[in-house]
Parts: C-alpha cells; sequence; structure tokens
C-alpha cells in the first residue's frame, strides 16, 4: 500500500499572487468605511459610477475573465450580474447602461459583499491549484485584475467626492486629513530646469506589469525644452482668476472657451467664492476662496496643487503664464532625469498632470489578447493624456510610463498642470 502523498506546497509565485491579492481587494472596501449604503448608491453623472457598481464590477471582472474561462467547475455567483455590472466589454454581450447605474438599488449593497466574498474565495481556491497549461495565463489576468481594481479605487474616491460635492450639505468624504491623502504644497518660487533634446526611449521597459497602451517602447525626437521645477499651485491660479483668465477668450482654446460659456466657468471645480451661497451651510464666516475636497470645505492653500482642473483650463493657464503644457513625451523624460534628484518636484502622487499629447497609439501598438483587447486601444481617439498620478492612486500602481487620458472637459479628477516651454 501507498503513502499517502501529502498535497503539493503552494508555488512562491502562487503565494504572492493570494497575498497581494487579499490586499487590493481589501483596500477597496477600506475606501468604502466612511460611505453609508446611500452614498455608495448614488450616481452624481454619466461620466461617475456608484460605490457599489465600482465594488461590484471590478469582481465581475475576476469571475468573467479569470474564474469562468480557468476555475473548474465554478458557478457564478448569480448570473444577472454578467449584465449589470458589464462596463463596456461589446465581445461580451450586453450590459446595464452606464448613466442609469445609480437606479441599480437591487442588488442592495449587503449582496455586493456577500459577490465579492463568494469570488474571492473562487480565486483564492484557483490559486491553490498546482500550475498546469494555463499558470501564466490565470498569473496574467489575475494581475491585470488588480491593476484594473486598483484604477477603479481611484475613481471610488474621485466620483464619490464629486457625488458629496453635488450635495448642498458639501459632507466630507473623510472628515479629517490624512497623510496618504493629503495634496502636499511647494511654497518656494516656481524655476525652470533645463532638459536636452535628441532622441529618447519611451514607453515601458524591463520587468513588471504594464498596461498594452505603455508598449511599445520607441524613440522619439524631442527639441531641447525647459520644464517647471513643481506644480502651478493654487496661489498661482488665483492670479489668473484675478487677472480675468475667465474672461479673456484670447487664453482659450476656441472648445473650451465654449465649454466656459456654457457652463459659466469661473474657477476649478470645486472652489466656492465667499458669497456662494452653500457656505451659508458651513457655519461661520468665510472670507477668500473656499476649496472643496476629501475633507470637505477648507479655506485655499495657496501653495497646494491647483486641482480639479480640465484640459481646457490647464491650457489657458499655460497661454496666460507665457508657457505651454509639456508634451507627455517630455513629461517623461523630464521624470526620468529627475529620478534620484531633488530639483524637479511633485512628479507623482499630487494631481494628475494635463499634458499637450493626444491619446494615440505608440508605433507597433498592438492591443492584450483576448476580451482584454478592449481594454485601452478603442479609447484612443479625442482624448488627452495625464500623467503623474493623483492623492488618491493607490500606491504601488504608477510608474513613469504610466498613461492616464481623460476628455479635454472632464475636470471631476485630481487633474493640474505642470508648466513647459521652448528654449
Amino acid at each position: 500500500m501507498k503513502p499517502i502523498q501529502p498535497a503539493p506546497a503552494a508555488q512562491p509565485v502562487r503565494v504572492a499572487c493570494r497575498e497581494r491579492y487579499r490586499e487590493v481587494r481589501a483596500h477597496s472596501l477600506a475606501l468604502t468605511a466612511t460611505l453609508s449604503a446611500e452614498d455608495q448608491c448614488v450616481q452624481s453623472m454619466p461620466e461617475a459610477s456608484p460605490t457599489k457598481w465600482h465594488l461590484a464590477h471590478t469582481t465581475w471582472f475576476f469571475e468573467t475573465l479569470l474564474l469562468q474561462p480557468h476555475a473548474p467547475g465554478y458557478r457564478p455567483f448569480d448570473a444577472r450580474f454578467h449584465y449589470l455590472f458589464n462596463s463596456y466589454y461589446e465581445a461580451l454581450g450586453p450590459r446595464h447602461p452606464r448613466p442609469q447605474r445609480g437606479l441599480l438599488t437591487r442588488p442592495s449593497l449587503d449582496e455586493v459583499h456577500a459577490y465579492r466574498r463568494h469570488v474571492d474565495a473562487a480565486v483564492e481556491a484557483l490559486l491553490e491549484i498546482p500550475d498546469g497549461a494555463d499558470g501564466s495565463a490565470i498569473e496574467e489576468i489575475l494581475t491585470l485584475g488588480l491593476h484594473h481594481e486598483q484604477q477603479h479605487q481611484e475613481l471610488i474616491v474621485t466620483d464619490i467626492v464629486h457625488a458629496l460635492w453635488c450635495n448642498p450639505l458639501l459632507p466630507a468624504y473623510r472628515p479629517a486629513p490624512g497623510p496618504a491623502l493629503r495634496l502636499a504644497g511647494a511654497a518656494r518660487p516656481m524655476r525652470w530646469l533645463r532638459c536636452g533634446g535628441g532622441v529618447h526611449e519611451i514607453g515601458h521597459a524591463g520587468p513588471g506589469f504594464a498596461f498594452d497602451n505603455e508598449t511599445p517602447r520607441h524613440p522619439s525626437l524631442l527639441r531641447p525644452f525647459e520644464i517647471a521645477d513643481r506644480l502651478v499651485s493654487c496661489g498661482d491660479y488665483a492670479h489668473f482668476i484675478a487677472d480675468g483668465g475667465y474672461q479673456r477668450p484670447e487664453l482659450w482654446l476656441s472648445d473650451g472657451w465654449a465649454v466656459v460659456r456654457a457652463q459659466d466657468w469661473r474657477a476649478p471645480a470645486y472652489w466656492l467664492a465667499p458669497e456662494d451661497p452653500r457656505l451659508a451651510h458651513q457655519g461661520g464666516h468665510t472670507s477668500g476662496w473656499q476649496v472643496f475636497g476629501l475633507h470637505g470645505v477648507r479655506p485655499l492653500a495657496p501653495e497646494a496643487p491647483v486641482a480639479q482642473l480640465s484640459f481646457y483650463e490647464a491650457a489657458a493657464y499655460a497661454e496666460w503664464a507665457g508657457a505651454r503644457l509639456p508634451t507627455e513625451f517630455e513629461w517623461e523624460v523630464a521624470g526620468a532625469v529627475a529620478q534620484g534628484e531633488t530639483d524637479l518636484q511633485q512628479m507623482t502622487g499630487h494631481v494628475w498632470q494635463w499634458t499637450r499629447s493626444s491619446y494615440d497609439p505608440y508605433p507597433g501598438f498592438r492591443p492584450m489578447p483576448g476580451v482584454a483587447a478592449e481594454y485601452n486601444g478603442k479609447f484612443m481617439v479625442g482624448q488627452l493624456v495625464l500623467r503623474g498620478g493623483s492623492v488618491a492612486t493607490p500606491d504601488g500602481h504608477l510608474r513613469p510610463s504610466y498613461r492616464n487620458f481623460f476628455p479635454p472637459a472632464a475636470r471631476w479628477q485630481f487633474s493640474g498642470l505642470r508648466l513647459a516651454r521652448d528654449v
């Protein structure tokens, strides 16, 4: 009689995947700790999604792209969720309309949490199975799913802040500042740093994860340029407003000026003038600009990076300042030069920085295989690239080659600007 052989130990790579999976999934729930069930169901505009939907959609991603193709005998938590929580994957069939996600009062938040637990258990069970022919595919899809969830973690924050901004009471997402979500300031005067021209390699290189839109790495020819050593601050931007920046059409791109007129923009999205009637609900006397953010309404901090700007506003400010926005290639080259130096500040983790680059495929771009081919490539039209990450970007999610993208009028993200100019 043969002795019973112990089950093979989980491979180190699988153990690391499991721990990373637990960490990322737990962080999504931690971001909702201060939110009520009512908070998590609201959709403040078609471009945003309810918190509950984000929690369910990221779970749907693992269920649909990982478990159903690769987990033997997996049974979906609820077959109806395939329709409810698909985002934009045309190859996977019809889906609930994006502008109507706020109408999904059912399933309840408790059911969505149960959905997450069901899928989490199945993913962990899958990671206990010894590597087979599809072992590398499982790890690749799992890694993509985790980075996908981190993208939605940022959206959980920015979308709920917009929803709270739409509330007349202007409630805070988090009552008190925390070090991970504070816009750090740079009070010193702006300086210019010179970067040499020539051919530079752009895009992701080396080991580690990258989205398909960061590849392939390719040469780009740049002229010599100068880039500001810090971000444009709220104090800087207040001077632009005081100088009639929102009343001077010569500073604006034509489409931007049309939006300014149509939507009556007078300041960044979450700025409140002293006479704003919504400040009456805040109690006490206010003077000067007030800014709504992660921690509710606060007096404008002149040294903090300006945020909640559209591309149009960023470009208008650059024109007013006698400068321009950097291209995404200039930003990446400057960031590479800045590594290990102290001269170039606030490159990552403060606000996303608008660039003057349209969101286009790199030369030789090929989308990811399979259903994931719809992840990035089909959005490469009518959008602008942002670089650098923000206070809402999860730790460990950024790379120098990371490309974010939004349409030019979008300003509910933590988006600001850094200036550049020709030599």
